[in-house]
């Protein structure tokens, strides 16, 4: 458990991440609460990724600062790295190894005893719904089946904080409705930011909505807050269109974006 008990679980300070003349996120700042859901919420390539990536440590920012529970992401990344689960998009898995000899290399890279490895097996086998799928190679499952394995092993050594990107991009709506419903119940134990651009996404599972668009924060609030006297899709709208004429530049919203 964390040592920290009165530090908020998410921050992000100032996070500003550049590639040449391209600005992809642009001076970030938020905080997010032990035991909160949050919504990282936009439209394609609006800079979700690269600032999730930011916090988990895979990226390092331009400028600025982000902590996990206290602990800076650059200058104590391991500490930060014992509290924080990570679901990338399309997260990548060993196609020639099953569920289950993931679950035991993960559990060895994390120095794990065999007796706790164990015992966290059993409960993220359960609580990702994979006992059916264990001794088949990743090869031959479903993307569905995929993204359980990916929570699991993000699960596996009980983090206090999960930071997952787009996780059910993809999925069929029996597997999206799955999966929520995992998110909602583990939301009750654990502080939890999950990026999205699907408005159906936000009102299933968040307490909170961070929605970022062409790499700056344009609002912070709760969902209810967000849709205020219309509905979530004119506020996409609403948002993405001011913060487009701000900085001048065309808009960009799919089809997808606005589902």
């Amino acid at each position: 458990m964390n040592d920290q008990p009165g530090v908020p679980m998410i921050v992000a300070e100032g996070l500003c991440k550049y590639y040449g003349p391209f600005v992809a996120v642009e001076d970030i700042s938020f905080s997010i609460p032990r035991g909160q859901v949050v919504a990282f919420l936009g439209p394609n390539g609006a800079g979700k990724s690269t600032t999730m990536k930011i916090l988990s440590g895979f990226l390092a920012a331009s400028k600025g600062s982000a902590s996990i529970g206290g602990h800076d992401i650059t200058t104590d990344r391991l500490a930060a790295a014992r509290i924080l689960g990570y679901l990338p998009e399309n997260g990548p898995l060993y196609e020639n190894m099953t569920p289950r000899e993931l679950l035991d290399f993960f559990a060895e890279a994390r120095g794990m005893s065999k007796k706790y490895a164990k015992n966290r097996q059993e409960v993220v086998i359960d609580q990702c719904a994979v006992a059916e799928a264990l001794d088949k190679p990743i090869s031959k499952l479903s993307r569905g089946y995929r993204q359980r394995v990916g929570l699991a092993i993000a699960l596996l050594h009980d983090p206090e904080a999960l930071i997952m990107d787009e996780p059910t991009a993809g999925l069929d709506p029996n597997q999206i409705r799955d999966f929520r419903i995992n998110i909602k119940r583990l939301g009750k134990s654990k502080t939890i930011l999950i990026s999205t651009h699907i408005l159906q996404e936000v009102e299933a599972v968040a307490d909170r909505v961070l929605f970022i668009h062409e790499g700056r924060l344009v609002f912070d609030g709760t969902p209810a807050e967000l849709r205020s006297d219309t509905s979530l899709e004119q506020s996409f709208y609403r948002l993405t269109d001011a913060a487009v004429k701000t900085s001048g530049n065309s808009p960009a919203i799919t089809e997808e974006a606005a589902v």
